[in-house]
């Protein structure tokens, strides 16, 4: 990312003159109070919005530049958690997560292991018949992280993905989300528990303002 700067009014910036970069594999904390322009940082990676000024270059590729054709096939490999979930509410659980897998051509023997495998790691197997708006909000969180995670995206965009849940249910979404940066999944991750920060040690961008006012190296897990 490099110069970015996003304008929704005139004369007013979400993000601005914002250049960073992240390396594949790495896992970065999105911290900053709200409106700092993290959400939008977030929707930018995965060209739900364009910049006002700058690039953004994924894989080589400027996807400010790409077609509107080529976007589908960029958003493939990325997995995103968003912070309202997007669920499909007149799908069941399981139909909710084998979609990110139907999508990319799987097999159906592959899309219904996998399917389950991830609703079991994220404790909601045993609801995978039911619709999302019968679960709680934090087990709709679940749903959209094992989402997220259906397909191994090169790119995992999490907006507040702990938001939601009780203290031990969010270390367990959390280790799932650095086991997949263990993977090999570039991942970043946007927050404002601090707590997670500490205890996970990865780098940190902070923003305040639309700016990048602190770019912190990781400093390791806690132990």
């Amino acid at each position: 990312m490099y110069h970015v700067s996003k304008s929704y009014l005139p004369g007013t910036f979400a993000l601005r003159d914002v250049t960073l970069e992240v390396h594949k594999g790495e896992f970065v904390f999105l911290t900053g109070p709200s409106g700092a322009g993290k959400t939008t940082l977030l929707k930018l990676l995965f060209a739900a919005e364009q910049p006002s000024e700058g690039q953004i270059v994924l894989r080589g590729r400027n996807i400010a530049r790409l077609r509107d054709s080529a976007i589908p096939g960029l958003r493939r490999r990325i997995g995103v958690v968003f912070q309202d979930f997007k669920l499909l509410t007149r799908r069941s659980v399981e139909d909710n997560v084998a979609i990110a897998l139907e999508v990319l051509g799987r097999h159906p023997r592959e899309i219904r292991r996998r399917t389950f495998g991830l609703l079991k790691q994220v404790g909601l197997q045993h609801r995978r018949h039911h619709l999302p708006l019968s679960l709680s909000g934090g087990e709709q969180q679940r749903i959209a992280l094992a989402r997220a995670l259906a397909g191994e995206p090169e790119l995992l965009l999490a907006d507040e993905p702990t938001g939601n849940l009780d203290p031990d249910l969010t270390l367990e979404i959390m280790d799932l989300i650095a086991h997949a940066s263990a993977r090999g999944t570039t991942v970043i991750v946007a927050t404002h528990d601090h707590s997670l920060v500490e205890r996970y040690g990865r780098r940190t961008l902070h923003l305040e303002g639309g700016r990048v006012k602190e770019d912190a190296a990781a400093a390791g897990p806690r132990r």
